[in-house]
């Protein structure tokens, strides 16, 4: 399984994602995305969206903290 988290470090909704995806043991990459223009652009790719938390788990996209589906996603 392999789970990317693009956040931010001021994003309160990104910190409840990760702290979500860490309670449960899930390792996940975390990639801030004010810091890499790169990774800030393959996250809009990916999702078409500029906000964050955007939350990819085996290539499905997450928008937003969505406790409901990133359970849903993880358990398949």
């Amino acid at each position: 399984m392999k789970v990317t988290v693009y956040s931010t470090p001021t994003c309160p909704y990104c910190v409840m994602a990760k702290n979500y995806l860490a309670e449960r043991n899930i390792p996940f990459e975390d990639i801030d995305v004010s810091a890499d223009p790169a990774k800030a652009m393959e996250m809009i790719k990916k999702s078409g969206q500029r906000g964050v938390p955007v939350i990819d788990i085996n290539g499905n996209i997450v928008i937003g903290f969505d406790r409901e589906r990133i359970d849903e996603l993880l358990n398949q």
